[in-house]
């Protein structure tokens, strides 16, 4: 087994030593003291009301020949 000194030398743990072992001891308890989560379905079924407008514009150019074409040529259109 290996053992890991925490210590700056003079007997002591530096700071950053320190928070590390408080990391560890957070971790390792939360893992014990974990909520336990339940997901139930509803009884009544969702509802989701959407009011969608949509409107659309065509804008249209012809070229002069064409718009005089479809003129002269109405009752094809």
């Amino acid at each position: 087994m290996t053992q890991i000194a925490l210590t700056n030398g003079a007997g002591r743990p530096t700071k950053g030593d320190m928070r590390t072992m408080m990391m560890i001891a957070l971790l390792s308890a939360t893992g014990f003291a974990g909520g336990c989560v339940s997901v139930t379905a509803p009884d009544k079924p969702i509802v989701i009301n959407l009011n969608i407008k949509i409107t659309q514009e065509v804008i249209y150019r012809l070229d002069g020949k064409a718009k005089a074409l479809i003129e002269s040529n109405a009752g094809i259109f």
